[in-house]
């Protein structure tokens, strides 16, 4: 049906309202603390709300629903996963950093190992959030260039510069009081589509649920196949085992590791208020992912049964995007891009506010010139690295022209390499305190290398990347440990 001049004004509005917004609700920041945790006075349901905006991009915006639309709800194994992960960051992580009034989460590691480690970690979290969020901000260019025909450079610098100009502004409190915004933007952008497929369709949901179980069952929840071998049961994604195990420690990683999500609990008021945040999140994500499934389903229906290859699409990811294109009516169209912008917007305002925080916060603030800083300095020099990372995520995401790009697929998979060696160092440090600095750094070291042998030379799948890495860390680190421990008592008893 094509994209109005309503559906320009729509989107005009939300940009322009969501951007004042932040503005003004941010209030005044009158040191790096209030500028990259609120204060740490943030309510804990606006904390939850946000977590699930930011951890929401474009891609899953699109991307869940193809997965339902071609195959079944085996993602949701996945999900559960998830769940379980963050029950246990509220109960081993959480307590953790409170005690140590935290200000990242690399911070967790320097008090317990030293600086050089707290450096090191914020170092590798801050290369690969340039790399993945530079890309996946490409990335939500992708099904805006789609339905409005605007370049991806356009498309770029709409979603960068107006989120720039409110996390600039604002701090943290603009970006958690917008995400907040925002996540119900694009829910009602979503809901808004599947009210349309199910007001279309004959018999509404009926015709869902008949579509979706003949000649196979898509509402399937459980894969109880085992792959048929060892090497079948680690290739595939979304086994029972595969995907809560997987789920439950991308979650640990992912939300008790990465200063992207973490600076957010880090915000709240107290470690009560973190945990109750964070478990709000768990409720929310598992009806979100729930609900974006049924959209795949939805789709399913309204197009027939055919594969998405019939409907003349590359992959089951631009099957969301051409119902949009193709059906939505005026209005409707520019509610959900609008959602699709939401969705980017609320990952790249976390993206930029966790570097800028980390780069500051573990790496300037160390030195000698950024410790001794008056907090009117403080707070210029956290708007300046605000400035520059957003400059730097918007720039690297117009260099990119196509999906194909190699540097694009590195971007989409960079979190695999790192995650299970920045999630075992953060065990050996809460679990194992017989290690030391020298054990974390060997033990992190080898969790890298080994994903990056399992990434390039296995086909195991990705739910496993995590998990396998962790457990190298946490091995190397701990047999590091003992072989110190064994050349120190051979010192002490000296030659027989």
């Amino acid at each position: 049906m094509g994209f109005s001049l309503i559906d320009y004004a729509i989107v005009i509005v939300y940009l322009i309202g969501v951007t004042v917004a932040g503005i003004v609700i941010s209030g005044r920041q009158r040191s790096s603390r209030d500028y990259f945790l609120g204060g740490k006075q943030l309510p804990w349901w606006m904390v939850g709300f946000s977590i699930v905006a930011g951890e929401t991009s474009t891609l899953t915006f699109i991307s869940v629903p193809g997965l339902a639309y071609a195959g079944t709800m085996h993602f949701l194994q996945l999900v559960l996963g998830y769940v379980i992960g963050r029950i246990l960051v509220s109960q081993i992580f959480i307590p953790a950093y409170y005690r140590g009034d935290l200000e990242t989460a690399y911070d967790f590691l320097g008090k317990r190992y030293g600086l050089p480690l707290r450096r090191w970690t914020s170092t590798v979290f801050i290369v690969t959030r340039v790399l993945a969020s530079g890309v996946r901000l490409f990335a939500t260019a992708i099904p805006v260039h789609m339905v409005t025909g605007l370049e991806y450079s356009h498309s770029i610098l709409l979603i960068g510069v107006f989120t720039l100009f409110y996390t600039y502004t604002g701090g943290l409190r603009a970006v958690v009081s917008m995400d907040v915004v925002q996540l119900f933007i694009y829910l009602s952008g979503a809901i808004a589509a599947v009210g349309l497929i199910l007001h279309r369709l004959p018999g509404g949901w009926e015709s869902v649920a008949a579509m979706a179980t003949t000649g196979g069952n898509k509402f399937e929840l459980f894969n109880m196949d085992w792959g048929g071998s060892v090497y079948g049961f680690f290739s595939s994604p979304y086994t029972l085992v595969g995907g809560i195990l997987g789920g439950t420690f991308l979650t640990m990683a992912s939300h008790g590791t990465d200063q992207l999500l973490v600076q957010r609990l880090l915000g709240c008021k107290s470690q009560r208020e973190s945990q109750k945040a964070l478990i709000l999140d768990a409720l929310f994500i598992f009806a979100q992912f729930a609900f974006f499934l049924l959209v795949g389903l939805c789709l399913y229906a309204f197009y027939g049964g055919v594969s998405y290859q019939s409907l003349g699409l590359q992959s089951s990811d631009e099957v969301f995007p051409k119902f949009i294109l193709e059906n939505l009516p005026v209005g409707i169209a520019g509610l959900v891009i609008a959602g699709i912008l939401a969705s980017a917007m609320g990952t790249l305002s976390s993206s930029i506010s966790s570097l800028a925080s980390s780069t500051f916060l573990d790496l300037f603030k160390q030195s000698a010139a950024g410790n001794a800083l008056s907090r009117n300095r403080e707070i210029l020099w956290s708007r300046l690295l605000t400035l520059f990372w957003g400059i730097v995520l918007i720039g690297g995401a117009m260099l990119f022209t196509d999906t194909r790009n190699p540097v694009v697929e590195l971007g989409l998979k960079i979190a695999s390499f790192t995650y299970g060696g920045l999630l075992g160092t953060f065990f050996l440090g809460l679990l194992f305190r017989r290690t030391n600095q020298a054990d974390a750094f060997v033990g992190f070291i080898a969790g890298i290398l080994a994903m990056s042998a399992v990434i390039a030379a296995t086909t195991i799948a990705y739910t496993w990347h995590t998990f396998i890495g962790c457990i190298v860390t946490i091995a190397v680190g701990n047999a590091s440990a003992a072989l110190r421990h064994m050349a120190a008592q051979r010192q002490q008893s000296g030659p027989h």
